[in-house]
């Protein structure tokens, strides 16, 4: 991993009597998203966040402060941080493996967080064997372990030169989709119309391209940070309009138009066609240096 980049975990993968060292990383962070503190309107001043008591309203400092599980209305069990580690289940520096299963079996709807697995300098034989199978075999990995004071189902696949091992949602945090369904209109759509939507979604197939995905809220963001320090204001977004049911056919019917317009017409040459996204990719370079050099000093400031 790169350097400074400390480990989230380390532990022993274990599959079968055969087990070697490894670390988990974190394979997604926030760290660079654009924050913002809590000011004070009337002075300026930055608002620090202080716990008091419910019934005293005196400050409460860190060491005072525990664990409580509610019983009844303002009763509470009493239970210490130690007391908590002492009831954790075992085994929590082993990722142990209890099965082998196709990639296609898992929801995503389970997904929770990903990390990196990587191997320490001496399981690496092991860890290599094991990639390597389940790569040939098509399957992932369900394992369980301690991780960050939870017992966690972690999914591992085979990905890059290592493994990645997602933590699972259980059962009883997946909410039933039956249930966020079940208001649904009962509709069958059908001839030109179903037609017209296919015909779109023909014109408009793409491949997964995670690095042309665009974060429009932080470049917003960016785009009014840079504004309040020149001292300007943002034009106001243009409202969207929900298709009624009666307009519905006359959306799509102008829809497959203006896409078949756009396949038909004449592609540039290749020459011209590169010396064109050159000049974009110039200009937005540009654009994108220009806001970031100013919004950047203010990404963690008042």
């Amino acid at each position: 991993m790169p350097a400074g980049q400390r480990a989230q975990w380390k532990g022993f993968l274990k599959f079968g009597e055969v087990s070697c060292g490894v670390a988990l990383y974190t394979a997604a962070s926030t760290s660079e998203r654009i924050t913002f503190n809590t000011i004070n309107k009337a002075t300026g001043n930055r608002v620090n966040r202080i716990f008091i008591d419910s019934e005293t309203e005196d400050p409460v400092p860190k060491e005072a402060q525990t664990k409580g599980f509610e019983i009844e209305n303002g009763q509470y069990i009493i239970i210490d941080p130690e007391e908590i580690s002492a009831a954790i289940p075992g085994s929590n520096k082993t990722l142990e493996i209890g099965a082998f299963i196709p990639c296609s079996d898992v929801d995503d709807v389970y997904f929770d967080k990903p990390y990196y697995l990587t191997p320490d300098k001496m399981g690496g034989d092991a860890f290599v064997a094991l990639r390597d199978a389940m790569k040939k075999s098509m399957v992932a990995a369900i394992a369980r372990t301690v991780l960050f004071r939870r017992m966690r189902t972690v999914l591992i696949r085979p990905h890059g030169k290592g493994l990645i091992a997602s933590t699972l949602n259980y059962d009883y945090e997946v909410r039933s989709s039956e249930k966020a369904f079940e208001e649904m209109p009962k509709l069958k759509i059908e001839g030109e119309m179903l037609d017209l939507a296919k015909h779109i979604i023909s014109t408009k197939k793409g491949e997964f391209d995670p690095a042309t995905f665009d974060d429009r809220y932080e470049a917003a963001l960016a785009d009014l940070v840079k504004a309040k320090l020149e001292g300007k204001s943002l034009p106001k977004p243009k409202k969207v309009q929900v298709s009624k049911p009666n307009d519905l056919l006359a959306a799509l019917r102008e829809s497959a138009g203006l896409m078949k317009a756009a396949a038909d017409k004449p592609k540039r040459t290749a020459a011209n066609a590169n010396q064109g996204t050159g000049r974009q990719r110039a200009a937005r370079g540009a654009a994108a240096k220009s806001a970031a050099s100013k919004a950047a000093p203010q990404r963690k400031a008042s």
